[in-house]
Parts: C-alpha cells; structure tokens; sequence
C-alpha cells in the first residue's frame, strides 16, 4: 500500500502530515490515498476485525462514526511479523526508515478507518512499537520539533496517551512505547480546505484519545520530560534526544525545553542518570570540553561551557550544574541567534549569565532514587521543578 499525496480535479487530498514539522531534513511520509470502500452503512456491522490480537487490544473497531474498514486488514511489520521491516520501510516510510530505526522501532501496525455515513472520508493509522519509551517519546518529538522553532509549528497540544498533538488533518499520541500517527483525508472533490480541517480536527482527535486511553503505559511523561519546568514553556517545546544529547559524543540522554520570556529565548536541559556517578560521569565528559569554565557554589557541581550543536549552527553559551543523579543546564536559543551577529544585538533574545545562575539555584531538582535500567527513559515519576517567579 504504497503511499501517495494526489491532488487532481477528481480528488482532493489534504494530507494529515502536512503540519508535522520535517524529520532530518526530509518531507514527513504523505498519507495514503483514501479506501474504495467508502459506501452507505459501511459500519452497519460494527466495523471491520482487527485480526493482530496484540493491536486489537488497542484499536476500537468504531470511534464516533468511523469504524476500521472491513474491506481491509491491518498491516503488521516487524522481527517475528509476515511482513518485514525492510517491508515497511519501502512501504510505509517513504525513505525515513533510517529516523524510526534510529529511535529503535520494532513493529508497527497500519490500518484504515472509514466514514460510516458513506462520505468517502478516510483515516490511516500507524501504531509504531519502539525497542523502549525514550525512543517513542524521541520520535513523537522529532515529528513536533524536528529541529526547527517549536513558537512556529501549527500542532497545537492534544489531551491524549502520555503526550498528544493535533494539527489541521492529523494527530499524534505518546504513550510508553507506543507512537501513535493518525493522517485524515478524502477524494469527496467538492470538500474545501476549511471543511477538510474541520472533519480531520474531529475525527483525529477523537480517535487519538481512544487509541490512546487503550494504549499501554501511563499516562505520564518520561522522568527527565517531568523534571522541566512548565512555566514560560512554549507549546509543545520539548525535543528529547536518547543519545549524544546538544550534539555531544556521549553525553547520553537528556530532555531540552524550549522557552520564551518576553523577547527572550532560552532553553532548559535534563539528563536523568541512574545514579550520581554516572551524572558526575557526565559533568566529567563537559568540564573536559575546550573552554569549559568550572563554577562554585551551585548545586553540587557546576560549569559554564559554549556549545555548537554543528558547524551551522550560532554557539550558545551553556551553564550546567548536577544535583545527585541530575545534570540540569540552561543556555541561549540557538535558533533565533545568527552566526556573526554583533553580541549587542543578540544580547536583547539571550538571558545573562547571572540570569542563568539565577534560574539554575531556583529549579535545581531533589535527588531522585537510583532506579534498575535507565531511569530517562523510565516511567516511574520525576521530582517536581519549578522556574523562578519574575
């Protein structure tokens, strides 16, 4: 089932994924065109049977008018599945098989959803397994953020699973480690565009928050996501990188916040590590970067230190401190800094260094038990972090 975005004066598509942000550079995969099967009383039955028992479990057969399409059969890929993952590669992914298995996908499962009025209106479900919750959480971020300014996507937060978003035609829903990807879209060829959003807004999210209530896991974001502080956080600003985090080799896991505080942009890092040696590990691996600048009095370790994420990329200054098995860090918003830029005119989007401090003293987290496997990517809670007031 080959996936194609058409536009023609027959069909009108408005793929769902046209608001997820671009993954690595590359198009988000175009959803698939809608289903023969649209006719009167498609879901008279109850909908179609979903077959795979392990979906099953996670995918209600009818959800507010749609049901699954008992004309088709949902598609499973994986090590021990009928189809392979090189399958779903050339079959689903449409070259981005690299940014799923980078994140440690294992299985996924694709179906259809159609509109049981007859209208030929349809929803194709991706339901992706990954190897464990961070590189879920890794995935659902990246189809957020991907990189680029969160204060410019056109998802907007979503009630559903651990994490959710929606945009005009389309949804996504964290939960342990499940990713769950939601395209709506129609070849009705007198639909409009604002017709089109109102109906993919609709049945998006609401089958969202029944996949996602039936999805496994808590309802909880991951340790190091929790540990953020909420306050002058931007909408769905959160990136999390399950490995050499800020573009350094090694650092490991950590969750990075994005922020605004009138004109100025910051952001805020935590790696969660499963004990206090592995985070002084950590702060051993940054004091030992060139310039790296140590700082006393704060938490328990502390060090100043400019990081380029690549060679493209403006530098940011980083000011980093570790509380037990924390290292929590604060630094500028590379994002809205230009390379070469006078420091006058950047100063007004940067917080100082004492301003740094300031919030670092304020939000430094209490130490968190030491937890068997990686506590970043666990679900177990996460101590409570707040910014300072202004």
């Amino acid at each position: 089932m080959k996936r194609l975005l058409a536009i023609g004066l027959a069909v009108l598509w408005i793929g769902c994924k046209d608001d997820s942000a671009k993954v690595s550079g590359d198009n988000p995969p175009p959803p698939p065109p809608p289903s023969a099967s649209a006719k009167p009383n498609v879901c008279a039955s109850g909908g179609g049977e979903v077959k795979d028992a392990k979906s099953a479990e996670m995918l209600p057969r009818s959800v507010a008018g749609y049901c699954v399409d008992p004309n088709g059969d949902a598609m499973v890929y994986g090590e021990k599945e009928k189809h392979t993952m090189d399958e779903v590669c050339t079959k689903e992914f449409d070259g981005e098989c690299e940014v799923y298995k980078r994140f440690g996908v294992k299985r996924v499962t694709t179906l259809r959803y159609v509109d049981g009025s007859g209208a030929p209106n349809t929803v194709q479900v991706l339901l992706d397994q990954f190897a464990d919750a961070g590189g879920a959480y890794a995935m659902f971020t990246t189809r957020v953020v991907a990189g680029a300014d969160p204060l410019a996507a056109t998802m907007k937060p979503l009630a559903a699973g651990g994490v959710g978003a929606i945009g005009s035609t389309n949804a996504l829903v964290w939960k342990g480690q499940y990713l769950l990807e939601l395209s709506f879209g129609s070849d009705d060829p007198s639909m409009t565009k604002e017709k089109m959003t109102e109906l993919g807004q609709k049945i998006c999210g609401a089958l969202a928050k029944a996949i996602g209530d039936k999805m496994p896991g808590a309802n909880d974001k991951l340790p190091a996501a929790k540990a953020l502080p909420d306050a002058n956080m931007v909408p769905l600003g959160v990136s999390y990188q399950p490995k050499d985090a800020l573009g350094v080799s090694g650092l490991g896991a950590a969750a990075i916040g994005y922020y605004k505080e009138g004109e100025k942009r910051y952001r805020m890092v935590v790696l969660l590590r499963d004990d206090n040696d592995q985070a002084r590990d950590a702060m051993k691996l940054l004091k030992g970067k060139p310039g790296a600048l140590p700082i006393k009095d704060v938490a328990d370790d502390a060090v100043a230190l400019v990081i380029q994420e690549a060679p493209d990329r403006a530098k940011a200054d980083y000011v980093f401190a570790r509380k037990g098995n924390f290292v929590i860090a604060i630094g500028d918003e590379e994002l809205v800094l230009k390379t070469g830029e006078p420091a006058e005119k950047s100063a007004a989007l940067k917080l100082t260094r004492d301003e740094k401090l300031a919030k670092i003293r304020a939000w430094t987290p209490a130490t968190a038990p030491a937890t068997s496997g990686s506590a970043a990517a666990s679900s177990a809670p996460a101590p409570s972090a707040s910014a300072p007031k202004k």
